[in-house]
């Protein structure tokens, strides 16, 4: 396959592609975070007391 096809990005269109990257990335972080903290809220203190 040839390179004839492919896209030459700008450093401008670079830039915003890895900002949006970024922002994916921290709101994936973000949800983990909240599903996470929302886990231990739901169990409460009986999550630590659980038998091993």
């Amino acid at each position: 396959m040839s390179d004839d096809h492919l896209v030459t990005l700008t450093d401008k269109q670079k830039k915003a592609r890895r900002s949006r990257n970024i922002a994916i990335g921290l709101a994936l972080a973000a949800l983990v975070i909240i599903f996470y903290l929302a886990t231990i809220a739901k169990f409460g203190p009986a999550i630590l007391d659980r038998p091993l």
